[in-house]
């Protein structure tokens, strides 16, 4: 059974930094691609960075410059670094990570909660 554990969220000032992390326990056999998702009160689910096994990294365009993912394979722990955080950013993160058991499937942190308010 795999589970992901996320920390690091909190409430931040307009102008900010956080930095989250979200870490994989259980019967891993390797990670493919990890990730963070962000869903605000009555919105969708967005996507809002990626980055795969050898590094290739991906992010919306609202967040380019400002956030950097960032991935530990020895620990099977991904991180997001939060900087210049705006008050529509106020969501819930969620992580993602592909991981093959050795079958590949999906899998999601519980998510933490990021408030940036003044």
């Amino acid at each position: 059974q795999v589970q992901l554990v996320e920390s690091g969220g909190g409430l931040v000032q307009p102008g900010g930094s956080l930095r989250l992390s979200c870490a994989a326990s259980g019967s891993i056999r390797s990670i493919s691609v990890m990730g963070w998702y962000r869903q605000a009160p009555e919105k969708q689910r967005e996507l809002v960075a990626t980055i795969t096994s050898g590094g290739s990294t991906n992010y919306v365009d609202s967040v380019k410059g400002r956030f950097t993912i960032s991935r530990d394979n020895a620990q099977n722990t991904v991180y997001l670094q939060m900087n210049s955080l705006k008050p529509e950013e106020t969501a819930l993160y969620y992580c993602y990570m592909r991981i093959g058991t050795p079958l590949y499937d999906n899998y999601w942190g519980q998510g933490t909660q990021v408030t940036v308010s003044s």
